[in-house]
């Protein structure tokens, strides 16, 4: 089974980051994203999706975000259910964000992204070494080249 989710879009509002009652950290947030057919002399449409990141992913969105910050999200669909004050049964589709990452200018929302499933690695340069032109061997025979 596949369920998998790539969005990239606008925030509607600030995300909203709690704390679960055993102390895991949720950020709540809806993203506008534009669909790609528009009508002939209609404005285009958008969908408004709710997503949720939990933990470090969570707290990366709270933390550099903001309304109208451009954002890509990858997770995956999940749904619950629940009643709502009338007593009617709902059912909500939401996404559960994996990784987060910034889309828009760098003068508008930095740059970077966040991964829970896998840690940062520490940025370096890789190291190479330089070799002198005399290191290397003309091939004058070319009966054993494979091409």
């Amino acid at each position: 089974m596949i369920n998998s989710v790539v969005l990239m879009g606008r925030l509607v509002a600030d995300p909203e980051l709690r704390t679960t009652t055993t102390g895991k950290s949720v950020c709540t947030f809806r993203i506008a994203v534009d669909r790609s057919y528009v009508r002939q002399g209609e404005q285009r449409q958008a969908d408004f999706i709710t997503c949720v990141a939990w933990e470090q992913t969570g707290n990366f969105i709270s933390r550099y975000f903001t309304k109208g910050s451009m954002i890509a999200v990858t997770g995956s669909i999940q749904t619950r259910n629940y009643e709502d004050k009338t007593g009617a049964k709902r059912t909500a589709f939401e996404v559960n964000v994996r990784e987060a990452s910034f889309c828009g200018s760098k003068a508008e929302t930095g740059a970077g992204s966040y991964n829970q499933s896998a840690p940062a690695a520490p940025a370096q340069a890789p190291a190479y070494q330089s070799a002198a032109v005399n290191d290397f061997e003309e091939i004058t025979d070319d009966e054993d080249l494979p091409f």
